[in-house]
């Protein structure tokens, strides 16, 4: 069930996790995953390993560049495995209610289309808990959110990154949002228009560099 890119090495560079700073980037306050009961601990889920911060602050600047005003406005960034593990029982358990028809093999199938697989294995962290994956959209100059036509995790085709025509509304959003993010380094996740990384498996996968830069976070 893991994806492909989960097998890749891990050269860990210790880098440490450090708080994205509010006064620089919007945060949902509060944080959306917590609100439900997730069990974060020692971190911050608004932390990421220091050259991935800067790395989203040199997007933020470029997005400001090209809209005034404009600014990234971050969903979820740290994620220990337990909250992984947390989130992925929410998600199946809130599908199972809306298809009580459906086999726990298939209901799985559709959880794990946007959530990567938990596991305890230090060789296979889930990309966010690294601490170099970020869940990422716009606000407009008005400070509200831009319209990416699907909400963050929802579970359906529609978050899949070119769901939309390039030219449409949302497939313009979502292009300029994978643009600033490119520009600074991040990979786009093939499967979530809102999901980001730099220095992890995913990003080593995508890039072809001979290994990841970052492990999981131990709490």
């Amino acid at each position: 069930r893991l994806k492909p890119y989960r097998y890749l090495p891990i050269c860990e560079c210790g880098e440490p996790l450090v708080p994205i700073p509010a006064d620089r980037l919007c945060l949902i306050d509060p944080h959306p995953y917590a609100r439900l009961g997730a069990p974060y601990a020692a971190h911050s889920p608004f932390s990421l390993r220091y050259s991935v911060l800067q790395k989203l602050l040199q997007a933020q600047d470029y997005l400001q560049q090209l809209h005034p005003g404009w600014r990234l406005q971050i969903w979820d960034a740290y994620r220990p495995n337990v909250v992984q593990a947390f989130m992925v029982h929410h998600t199946y358990r809130a599908l199972a209610a809306t298809q009580p028809e459906a086999d726990p093999a298939t209901l799985l199938a559709q959880v794990y289309q946007i959530w990567a697989v938990p596991s305890d294995d230090p060789a296979t962290p889930p990309p966010h808990s690294t601490g170099a994956a970020v869940d990422v959209t716009l606000l407009d100059a008005g400070g509200q959110p831009v319209d990416m036509g699907a909400p963050l995790d929802e579970v359906s085709p529609r978050s899949w990154p070119d769901y939309y025509p390039p030219e449409s509304p949302y497939g313009r959003h979502r292009r300029l949002l994978h643009e600033v993010m490119r520009q600074a380094g991040f990979v786009r996740h093939p499967q979530e228009w809102w999901h980001f990384s730099w220095g992890d498996q995913l990003w080593a996968w995508v890039t072809g560099a001979p290994a990841a830069l970052y492990g999981r976070v131990e709490e």
